[in-house]
C-alpha cells in the first residue's frame, strides 16, 4: 500500500508522523512524508528517516483579516496545485494527515483525487485545520477523548499520541549528579522567553540557598547561549539545548518538569510517568493548550498554573515543596500512567490500513 503522511509544521506534528511512518514502514508498505518547507523540519527529521519527503513551501494563515493573511491564502492556493500536480504523479492509496496548516495543501488535492483520508487530532480541543477538514476524513484519529465533544464525524478513532518510549536514554554529557534533584524546562520546540527567564532564576535561588537542583532544559535556539551562560555564572550544573530531537534523555533525567502543555509535551510526560507543572501559552489558537493541561490535571497527573500567575519567587518554592514531598509526585506519576493509550503508533498504523485497504 502506498501511504502519504503530511505531518509538517512543528515537532509536535513531525515526531508523531515520524513514528506512525516507521510503523507502517516495517508492515512493507511505501510511505512519503508531505511537509511544509520549515527548517525546524530539517532540524527534526535529521537522520531518523530514510525515505521519500515532498516539500510544499507554506505558511499558517494568521488570524483575522489582514494582508498578510490574503498572502498566506493565496501560497495555500499554490500550494494546493503544487500538491495536486505531484500526488497525481505518485497516487497514494490512504493519506495521514497529523494537523496544522501543513496539512490543508494535501489532504484537499487527495480529496479532489479520490484518496482516502485520516485525520490526526492531537489536542483535546480540535485546531481549525483538524476543523475544517473533517468533513473530508474517512476516519478521525484522535489522542483525547475529550476531542469528541468538539468535533462531529461518524468515525472518532481514540489512537491515542503516538511517542518515541525510551526507558533507557540518559544523558552521559553535561556534568549531571543522580543525586540532585532534576528539573525539565521546556518551552516546545520554539522555545519560550519568559519562561525561560522565570524558571532559569528560580533555580539560581534555589541553588544559592541550598537546594540541591539541577536543570535540564530546552531553551530553543534564540535563548539556548544566555540560559547556558546564568547557569555556568550560578554553578548549577546543567545540560542546555536550543533544540533536542532525543527526548528520552530529558525526561527519563527529570524528577520534574516545568514546561508548556502542547499535545506532544502532555504525550510525552504521560508516556515517561514525569510529573509536572504546566505553564500553557496564553496565545494558543482555541485555547488548546489550557485544555490539554486541565484534561491531565482532572486526573491529578500534573499542576497548572497561566504565565501571567508565574513569578520566579513562585516557581522557586513550588520547586522546593516538590523537592520535599516525594509522596505527591509518586500520586503524579501514578495519574499520568493511567492516561497513557498503549501502543499508540500501532493503533493509528492500524487505522490507516483499514482506511487504505477497506
Amino acid at each position: 500500500m502506498k501511504v502519504g503522511i503530511a505531518c509538517g509544521g512543528t515537532g509536535g506534528h513531525i515526531f508523531p508522523g515520524l513514528a506512525v511512518a516507521e510503523s507502517l514502514k516495517k508492515r512493507g508498505h511505501s510511505v512519503v512524508l508531505w511537509l511544509s518547507g520549515r527548517d525546524v523540519e530539517n532540524v527534526s527529521i535529521g537522520n531518523n528517516w530514510n525515505g521519500d519527503v515532498v516539500s510544499i513551501d507554506i505558511s499558517g494563515i494568521p488570524a483575522g483579516f489582514s494582508f498578510r493573511s490574503v498572502v498566506v491564502a493565496a501560497q495555500m492556493l499554490v500550494s494546493l496545485l503544487k500538491c495536486r500536480r505531484r500526488m497525481k504523479n505518485d497516487l497514494p492509496d490512504v493519506l495521514l494527515a497529523m494537523g496544522s496548516y501543513a496539512s490543508v495543501g494535501p489532504v484537499l488535492a487527495a480529496r479532489s483525487l479520490g484518496v482516502r483520508i485520516v485525520l490526526h487530532e492531537a489536542n483535546a480541543v480540535p485546531g481549525r485545520a483538524i476543523s475544517f477538514l473533517s468533513p473530508f476524513a474517512t476516519a478521525v484519529a484522535v489522542a483525547f477523548e475529550a476531542v469528541r465533544k468538539h468535533l462531529v464525524h461518524p468515525r472518532i478513532v481514540l489512537t491515542g499520541f503516538p511517542v518515541r518510549h525510551d526507558p533507557h536514554a540518559r544523558f552521559k554529557e553535561g556534568g549531571l549528579r543522580r543525586e540532585l534533584f532534576t528539573v525539565l524546562v521546556a518551552g516546545g520546540s520554539q522555545g519560550a522567553h519568559r519562561l525561560n527567564e522565570i524558571a532559569s532564576a528560580a533555580l539560581c535561588r534555589l541553588h544559592s540557598e541550598g537546594i540541591p537542583v539541577q536543570a535540564v532544559h530546552l531553551a530553543g535556539v534564540n535563548d539556548e547561549i544566555v540560559v547556558r551562560q546564568i547557569y555556568e555564572k550560578a554553578g548549577i550544573p546543567h545540560v542546555v539545548f536550543g533544540f533536542l530531537k532525543d527526548m528520552g534523555k530529558a525526561y527519563n533525567s527529570a524528577d520534574l518538569a516545568v514546561t508548556r502543555s502542547g499535545a506532544g509535551t502532555c504525550a510525552e510526560i504521560s508516556a515517561y510517568a514525569v510529573p509536572a507543572l504546566l505553564v500553557p501559552l496564553p496565545s494558543a489558537r482555541r485555547n488548546h493548550q489550557m485544555a490539554n493541561a486541565r484534561a491531565l490535571a482532572a486526573m491529578d497527573g500534573v499542576d497548572i498554573i497561566e504565565e501571567k500567575d508565574l513569578s520566579v519567587e513562585w516557581l522557586a518554592d513550588y520547586i522546593d515543596r516538590c523537592c520535599r514531598d516525594q509522596e505527591k509526585l509518586d500520586r503524579m506519576k501514578n495519574a499520568l500512567k493511567t492516561m497513557v493509550v498503549p501502543n499508540a503508533g500501532e493503533r493509528l498504523a492500524d487505522l490507516v490500513e483499514k482506511v487504505g485497504c477497506p
